[in-house]
């Protein structure tokens, strides 16, 4: 199995290309993007060493899938999807804030609230929560969208105060990341998973608020089996998890947490098959139906070709 790690394609009407830690980005002319899901995968903020076959497809196309089931309920940058690795889509300005909402107290949250803290991004904790337990409502603990290094994160007073964003496009961004939310919190329960958390990220396109980016992918969210979830719960197990956190367990238990002087583990033939495994077996369970592998020994030619296929229509 091949993995795309990086690309380096040359469009007609190319104005410039954006590397981020999983995605390539190619802006088109004033109006228009690219956006490449390689099969980069990061961690805790760091780019790992080799690509996960397959990846890339599976977040680009669930993300596409996502991004039409919530067009109702705000526009989208989409366009089409091209290449089941490439999503072309309006270029928007995008807000410096990512969204991110919580149903239950995991993942960052808990190793946070762990540590003894009952606030995060300006939100009150209740006492007495154990790990993995729903909050009363889902909160949502902004996060600051870095270029480089680490997000961090940010209440909502700050980001006001601070101008990132102004109040009522906030506000409204708030009420859009919680229907986002609930749709995708139904659409999961469809498929006997529970939408743990999530991230979002808007920008603006003629003066309206528009979702950029991927939505409910593995990258961008956690996932639960629905089914045994109580159980877990009261005795105090892991949850079984769709989603890339067993990555980061992986690499915790190996000594990295992306900290100064930290190599990253060695990521056998088994470690990169079995991540690609995953993240197949998440794409067939939220979209309940089997994932068909791209085909092509040269995977960037074929993206290439559909690309510039696509390009000479618009």
């Amino acid at each position: 199995m091949k993995a795309l790690t990086r690309t380096d394609f040359q469009f007609p009407g190319q104005v410039s290309k954006y590397t981020g830690k999983v995605r390539d980005v190619y802006s088109i002319g004033s109006n228009f993007l690219i956006m490449v899901a390689t099969d980069r995968i990061s961690a805790f903020d760091v780019v790992l060493p080799k690509g996960i076959p397959f990846k890339g497809q599976v977040l680009n196309q669930i993300a596409s899938r996502f991004l039409d089931a919530t067009a109702d309920i705000i526009p989208n940058w989409k366009i089409a999807e091209v290449d089941p690795m490439a999503t072309i889509g309006w270029r928007c300005e995008p807000f410096k804030v990512e969204m991110v909402i919580r149903g239950y107290l995991t993942g960052h949250a808990w190793r946070e609230y762990k540590a003894g803290k009952r606030t995060l991004c300006g939100v009150p904790l209740p006492d007495g929560m154990v790990e993995n337990q729903r909050f009363p409502e889902p909160i949502i603990t902004p996060t600051t969208k870095a270029d480089e290094g680490h997000d961090e994160d940010i209440s909502k007073e700050e980001i006001i105060a601070r101008g990132i964003v102004g109040k009522e496009d906030y506000e409204k961004l708030e009420a859009y990341t919680r229907a986002l939310f609930q749709r995708g919190t139904e659409m999961a329960a469809e498929k006997g998973l529970i939408l743990v958390d999530t991230k979002y990220e808007f920008g603006k396109r003629d003066g309206g608020i528009m979702l950029m980016d991927e939505i409910h992918t593995p990258d961008s969210s956690r996932y639960f089996y629905a089914d045994g979830y109580e159980e877990r719960l009261a005795r105090g197990e892991h949850q079984k998890q769709l989603s890339k956190e067993f990555v980061r367990e992986w690499l915790m238990a190996n000594g990295f947490q992306g900290q100064e002087g930290q190599q990253v583990p060695e990521m056998t033939e088994q470690v990169v098959s079995g991540i690609t495994d995953r993240y197949i077996e998440l794409y067939e369970h939220i979209t309940g139906v089997p994932f068909e592998k791209a085909e092509g020994e040269d995977i960037a030619a074929r993206i290439e070709n559909n690309i510039e296929q696509f390009l000479k229509k618009i």
